[in-house]
């Protein structure tokens, strides 16, 4: 992506090296035999802006809050290693900051419908006043919630001296006698003759309020909902910092944090005969800079770039991304397959990643003629379709994310791997990896699906004979198709990767 001329002259010939991935810690692991419960999986990873908190939501409509904790104790350090212009490597930690539960199971009357508690989706949002703000969605509702650290305080001395004060009674032993005062009518004194009690001010005895402990305090502040007759895909915050978006699969809503009962409808792909619907929406993003733009992607592998000033409803789009169907490769599944899971913009707003069920594209905003880069994720399964299909599996929902740089990529595959490529010109990058405390035992697999380059222009990855026969790795290793690693987030400033593998939440650095 970043092919600028400093960089192309310091990089090594090939592009940049791969990074050498290392493991840095779980939460949640499993013990052998253990039995997950469906409600633990998770179902929703995100980082916050600056990279210091980590949220991961639920199937149980739970919220998990980490905060990082190797930065703290490291920043007069930091800044002087940033002085003297030296690297700053050191092991990423995270903590256990807080949980709470964000949604509860639901039943819509009207409908008979029952509205899971699961957590599709986390948006970090501005924090203010030392708070920590967020959203959080299932199927219908969306929440605003506010987590901040309360100071628990406590009297722990309410030991008044008995005797210098009796009841309601004068003080003993005062030197102001009740007859020297003169009263006034409204029960006020005249007199400004008061002298300590014996034994000074150290015989005062007042209540201590002392603080207890810090506890960390969750509050919904507001709650979105009655705006979306389809399940809620997407949620997306606006960089003004004042509005954000939510998606289903005909529409999307545009609301503003501080309004909770009113949100606008800007895209309406519903059609007057539903069975004249062709595709649906299936997801969204707003564009990181620009505050006006947005993309939505569709089950039909397209993805349309929105201007929101062009008009209130905007039913027609700037841009439409889609890569051109290859003459007599159409098949049963073709449209299944094309069906875009997940879309990200790159931090400069130049670039939008996309995923579909075989392959991350990367598009450039500026060029609607195709994706600049085509990268295989798991090409061997192209032979088990037909199986996928009988068994749910293509219809899988995998994401996807960038490097804070912009040079990497990176998404998930089934026997909870996930993959690492290079996007930069000239790199060969394709790193396999499984989520389990030893992550690079599967490199035999990356040896033998190399990912396309991003000058490559025909997107076809050419395999060895046999490697797209069965769902099998070089190294005849198995894939379980019930293991799939869905989710995972992209550290926004280094290089550090959070995925989930079923209830476990894996780390890792490079």
């Amino acid at each position: 992506m970043n092919n600028g001329g400093a960089e192309a002259a310091v990089a090594p010939v090939g592009g940049p090296q791969p990074l050498e991935w290392k493991f840095s810690q779980v939460f949640g692991e499993r013990t052998a035999g253990e039995e997950i419960q469906d409600v633990d999986i998770i179902s929703a990873i995100e980082f916050n802006r600056t990279g210091d908190h980590l949220a991961t939501g639920d199937r149980g409509g739970r919220v998990v809050l980490f905060e990082r904790t190797d930065t703290q104790d490291h920043v007069g350090h930091r800044r002087e290693l940033e002085k003297m212009d030296y690297p700053i490597n050191r092991h990423p930690l995270f903590r256990y900051k807080t949980e709470f539960q964000s949604h509860e199971p639901e039943f819509d009357y009207l409908k008979s419908l029952e509205i899971e508690e699961k957590i599709n989706k986390i948006r970090w949002c501005q924090s203010a006043y030392g708070a920590l703000s967020l959203l959080s969605t299932n199927d219908k509702t969306i929440k605003f919630w506010k987590v901040q650290e309360k100071q628990v305080k406590k009297v722990c001395d309410l030991n008044v001296d008995s005797t210098k004060a009796m009841g309601n009674g004068p003080i003993v032993g005062s030197s102001i006698s009740p007859s020297s005062k003169q009263y006034m009518a409204n029960g006020g004194c005249t007199s400004n003759d008061f002298s300590l009690p014996s034994g000074g001010l150290l015989s005062l005895r007042l209540p201590m309020v002392t603080t207890l402990e810090t506890n960390v305090m969750a509050r919904c502040r507001r709650i979105y909902s009655h705006a979306h007759d389809y399940h809620i895909n997407s949620i997306s915050n606006n960089s003004d910092g004042e509005t954000f978006i939510s998606a289903d699969d005909l529409r999307i809503n545009l609301w503003n944090l501080e309004i909770s009962n009113q949100s606008f409808n800007i895209v309406d792909v519903k059609p007057a005969n539903m069975e004249d619907l062709t595709e649906v929406i299936t997801s969204a993003e707003f564009h990181p800079i620009h505050c006006n733009m947005l993309a939505y992607s569709s089950s039909k592998g397209s993805i349309r770039l929105i201007d929101m000033r062009q008009s209130a409803l905007c039913d027609t789009h700037s841009k439409l991304f889609e890569e051109q169907e290859a003459p007599g490769s159409r098949s049963f599944f073709t449209d299944i397959i094309a069906s875009i899971s997940d879309i990200k913009f790159a931090k400069d707003g130049r670039h939008i990643l996309s995923r579909d069920y075989l392959t991350l594209k990367l598009w450039d905003i500026n060029m609607d003629s195709g994706p600049v880069a085509t990268f295989q994720v798991h090409e061997y399964l192209r032979p088990k379709l037909c199986d996928l299909y009988e068994n749910d599996s293509i219809f899988d929902k995998f994401e996807c994310c960038l490097s804070g740089d912009g040079l990497r990529v990176a998404t998930g595959s089934y026997s909870n791997l996930f993959r690492v490529f290079g996007c930069s010109g000239g790199s060969k990058e394709a790193t396999t990896l499984e989520a389990n405390k030893n992550p690079m035992r599967r490199q035999g697999l990356t040896a033998s699906r190399p990912s396309r380059s991003l000058g490559s222009p025909s997107g076809v990855v050419r395999r060895g004979k046999g490697a797209d026969n069965s769902a099998v790795d070089a190294n005849g290793n198995t894939f379980d198709f019930t293991t799939k690693l869905l989710h995972l987030a992209w550290h926004p400033t280094e290089n550090s990767i959070a995925c989930a593998a079923s209830n476990s939440l894996y780390m890792y650095y490079a």
